[in-house]
């Protein structure tokens, strides 16, 4: 946790010779939510009543939910207090939804109380349901954040040659598929992974 961290992230990932094409026109029904409350060197009940205000919000969407908790202590647990909470929704189509909420840290604004944090997070995450029914998937969401600036997209071109057709999407007749929709559409640079040996 901010600001004196200390914790550390493992990331392991299978040799991939090349990636399928993402399509995420139409991500489906929402049919399960699960996420993950933390809490460090703080007392374990916060994350228990981060849950619980998180549930009684996601409870009136959807039945399937489950929320873990993850307390730590001692050295395991950084050197910074604080707790957070991270949600993520699944579609039947196999598209995920994502929205994460962290405490304040140490010293620096006002605090948080654990109840408002999960409220806070559920409602993020059903915001992201309503303004995004139609894109992300859990490995892009952070690229989908940055494409509506231009200059990233500048970028993207710049160094990749990759440039994307952007159209405004018409109104559906269903009003209940959300907010405003933009369609980007893009040619991959066609990477493949020349370190794996072909059988």
């Amino acid at each position: 946790m901010a600001p004196a961290g200390g914790g550390e992230v493992l990331f392991t990932c299978p040799v991939r010779r090349s990636m399928k094409p993402v399509h995420l026109t139409e991500p489906g029904k929402i049919k399960r939510i699960r996420g993950t409350a933390f809490s460090v060197r703080v007392s374990p009940q916060m994350a228990n009543r981060i849950v619980d205000s998180a549930r009684s919000i996601l409870n009136k969407f959807i039945p399937d939910i489950y929320i873990y908790t993850d307390h730590m202590k001692g050295a395991s647990s950084g050197r910074s207090p604080g707790f957070g909470l991270t949600l993520v929704a699944e579609t039947v189509n196999g598209t995920f939804l994502g929205a994460e909420v962290v405490s304040t840290p140490q010293g620096q604004g006002d605090p948080v109380l654990p109840e408002d944090l999960g409220r806070n997070c559920a409602k993020l995450l059903l915001e992201e349901v309503y303004r995004v029914s139609r894109t992300k998937h859990t490995h892009i969401w952070r690229n989908c954040f940055h494409i509506v600036q231009v200059e990233f997209l500048r970028h993207i071109r710049d160094f990749f040659q990759i440039m994307f057709k952007i159209e405004q999407q018409k109104p559906g007749e269903d009003e209940r598929k959300g907010g405003e929709k933009v369609l980007m559409t893009c040619v991959g640079a066609g990477y493949s992974n020349i370190s794996k040996t072909i059988k």
